[in-house]
């Protein structure tokens, strides 16, 4: 199943692009996925096609300096002057748009690493547009962001400490190996963000461990966070315990799945199948099938 692209105006009118992956099944819902750091929305096909076999459509658009939505290559790893602020803002418009497209379908929110932070960020002021989210790859983002240097770029390279003697600068994202290669092969992955990005994230970030902030998600939202064990961004698990432990609570109904020895890339691991399948068994839960059975 290919994706259809489209553009959609950014939050100050610059040009993203987007993919929409549509359902064939009777359809359940909208899942509106934000990618992470140094990749881009057409690494999630896989992903997509199962989800719209269980009756979701997927949108998904490119980050400013990501995928192709850049126009110069000099824009890869840069969010703009916007800033990090300015992600968030625009993936409030994909999900209004997706809901202004799909009328009556429920949408939730998908993100992985930078991608969950912007869902993170998003939560706070929108939870009532989305029925739940979904974060992979994720963290306390208060708590990383103390590693962050505002005045200096991140080189996603800094993730593989823990992973030597390493094959490559990314085995961090996966235990396998094609996975990596392919990666590292394409030519819009593997960047990392600029200083301005970096100090727009790192100003960002109090927010979503604000008590007050967090408590004015709606009581009882569902989040499922899954992870590997061996992702290096959550500090052996404590700022994912940390997130989690925030959101329960703030009231949310939070669900976790940790994958013993899992890296950053669940969604591309050895046992992809099954996290894939534990996705799609969540939001079955959180998104009943409200279609007419048989006659």
């Amino acid at each position: 199943m290919a994706a259809t692209s489209f553009l959609v105006d950014g939050s100050d009118g610059s040009p993203l692009v987007g993919y929409h992956w549509a359902t064939d099944a009777p359809e359940r819902g909208v899942v509106v996925l934000a990618h992470g750091l140094g990749e881009h929305s057409l690494r999630y096909q896989r992903v997509a096609e199962a989800l719209a076999a269980a009756g979701f459509h997927v949108v998904a658009v490119d980050h400013r300096g990501h995928g192709a939505t850049i126009r110069r290559e000099e824009e890869l790893g840069s969010f703009g002057p916007g800033g990090f602020d300015t992600v968030v803002d625009d993936y409030a418009r994909v999900v209004e748009q997706a809901s202004a497209h799909h009328p009556g379908l429920p949408v939730v929110a998908l993100g992985h690493s930078l991608g969950s932070f912007v869902v993170q960020t998003y939560l706070l002021d929108h939870s009532d547009r989305v029925v739940g989210a979904v974060l992979s790859g994720s963290a306390a983002l208060d708590e990383l962001a103390v590693l962050l240097d505002p005045t200096a770029p991140v080189d996603l390279a800094m993730f593989n400490a823990a992973f030597q003697p390493a094959r490559t600068d990314f085995d961090w994202l996966s235990r396998d190996p094609a996975e990596v290669d392919a990666y590292i092969a394409d030519p819009l992955c593997g960047f990392g963000l600029d200083p301005a990005g970096v100090a727009s994230l790192k100003a960002a970030a109090p927010r979503t461990g604000d008590v007050t902030a967090v408590a004015a998600i709606r009581q009882g939202f569902p989040v499922y966070i899954f992870s590997g064990t061996a992702d290096p961004i959550h500090a052996n698990l404590a700022w994912l315990d940390k997130l989690v432990a925030r959101y329960t609570e703030a009231g949310l109904d939070v669900t976790t799945r940790y994958y013993a020895e899992g890296r950053h890339e669940m969604l591309n691991e050895t046992n992809r199948d099954d996290v894939v399948a534990d996705l799609v068994a969540w939001l079955e839960r959180v998104v009943p099938n409200k279609s007419p059975g048989p006659k």
